[in-house]
């Protein structure tokens, strides 16, 4: 099923980014650089490991992970952070947990594009990817 998530994808929208990155921490200079780059993403898998790697001229970042397996991870912004990703109902769902916060990033494919939902709290941001031709 993850199969359907690999490939290359491009940003094409995004709503609420701002209030989420305040929501989990990060600072205003971070923001508003983060607020300008139009991120790629890119999704393979080896065996059972995934790979996502998110590329922008602000910063690249790769993650490398079995589905239901713990591991660390250091986020865009410099969190360091425990991280689970599980396969449910067709959704590739990320949670991160520091310092006694949780995050949770959705990704899922919807009418052909990624969808990716970050929810923080009471805040919701979602960024819409297209696939890459």
């Amino acid at each position: 099923m993850v199969d359907a998530f690999v490939g290359t994808w491009n940003i094409v929208d995004t709503k609420n980014f701002d209030e989420y990155m305040k929501a989990i921490g990060v600072s205003f200079a971070t923001r508003q650089v983060a607020n300008m780059t139009k991120p790629t993403t890119i999704i393979s898998v080896a065996g059972d490991t995934v790979t996502l790697r998110t590329e922008s001229t602000f910063k690249n970042t790769e993650i490398s992970f079995v589905l239901g397996q713990e591991f660390d991870e250091t986020t865009a912004d410099d969190r360091k952070v425990k991280s689970l990703v599980t396969l449910d109902g067709g959704q590739l769902v990320h949670k991160q947990t520091w310092d006694n916060k949780e995050t949770t990033l959705v990704r899922e494919i919807k009418d052909g594009k990624l969808t990716l939902t970050l929810t923080m709290g009471t805040v919701v941001s979602t960024r819409i990817y297209e696939k890459a031709a």
